[in-house]
């Protein structure tokens, strides 16, 4: 079997390597595209994935966002063509589905919030099976174009999934020069060029504020967010770095998205959500459960050395992952 899988968004990379290493490990072909965008190239290469870059991210307005997928989706059907792929496979990829319906290919898709309503209406339409957690209803889906034919769930998160086999290095603190016997705090931003979160986050500015003087990464997506955030006394990497380890040793985590959220949450590292969007079933879920919790004012948020070991940890076989992604060749 011939799989081509497309990499949009940094998060692809680490959410699609175990599928990509145990599809290779079963002897099918696999190629992987990667769109130049935040540190999806700088991690594809830190794990050894082998990839084509093609295109880039186009900004943050609809109609630039419309034209990148036009001519993203057109550039990858032209590359795809020759290689007579029999799967496409992307987590919220909107060029992989739309250049594998021109090319006739059968596609996968995934994701785990539900509301990011334009990418998820092309997904789900063009799509032969939608990979999602368990937690996410199918009423919620359906609108997009979701039958019970196509839904794929999944138990847990899919962060379980692809840190079943990680193991923190400490050799990261080294890295960055970061003292583990003090109070470390591990930042991530907004997602500002997302349609989902346009506007502003007055709070997680002043968690910024409140983290002054202290021990903290603050992880950016873009360089104008990188531009930002220098020189102001926190450590603000300048390349792709191993983020969950930093996540592992970390006293607490503040992130605005939610893939860092939840990768603490399976690393059983205490987080904050600071997300002002709509909640999806997910952290829903997480947040009912007491494993993720809500930060709505910057003052509650307290750094401290944790006491003991991190929580309780869930390990899941990925292997679940690649029979849903694969399933549109068994029917």
């Amino acid at each position: 079997m011939r799989v081509w899988v497309d990499l949009t968004n940094s998060p692809h990379v680490l959410v699609l390597r175990p599928v990509v290493d145990a599809l290779r490990a079963q002897g099918h072909e696999v190629e992987v595209t990667v769109r130049d965008f935040a540190q999806t190239i700088g991690l594809a290469e830190r794990f050894g994935m082998a990839h084509t870059v093609i295109g880039r991210h186009r900004g943050e307005k609809l109609g630039a966002k419309a034209l990148g997928l036009a001519d993203r989706s057109l550039a990858l059907a032209r590359w795809a063509r020759p290689r007579r792929f029999d799967l496409a496979l992307g987590h919220g990829s909107n060029d992989v589905s739309v250049a594998a319906r021109l090319l006739r290919i059968p596609c996968s898709t995934m994701f785990d919030y539900e509301w990011a309503k334009v990418q998820h209406t092309v997904n789900c339409r063009l799509a032969q099976a939608v990979v999602v957690p368990e937690a996410i209803p199918l009423d919620r889906l359906a609108p997009y174009g979701t039958t019970p034919a196509k839904h794929r769930p999944y138990a847990g998160l899919k962060e379980e999934y692809y840190l079943h086999d990680f193991e923190p290095d400490p050799g990261v603190a080294a890295e960055l020069g970061l003292d583990l016997s003090r109070p470390l705090a591990i930042v991530r931003t907004p997602p500002a060029v997302s349609l989902y979160h346009r506007f502003e986050n007055p709070l997680f500015a002043q968690v910024l504020e409140r983290l002054e003087g202290q021990q903290a990464v603050v992880l950016p997506r873009v360089a104008s967010q990188r531009a930002e955030l220098e020189g102001r006394g926190w450590v603000v990497p300048e390349h792709a770095v191993d983020a969950q380890s930093l996540i592992a040793l970390a006293d607490v985590v503040i992130s605005a998205g939610g893939t860092m959220n939840r990768e603490a949450v399976a690393l059983g590292t205490p987080v904050w959500t600071t997300f002002e969007g709509r909640l999806g079933a997910v952290d829903e879920r997480l947040i009912a459960e007491g494993r993720l919790h809500r930060l709505e004012r910057a003052e509650d948020l307290v750094l401290e050395k944790r006491a003991g070991a991190a929580g309780a940890r869930v390990r899941r076989d990925p292997q679940v992952l690649v029979d849903l992604l694969t399933s549109p060749l068994r029917r």
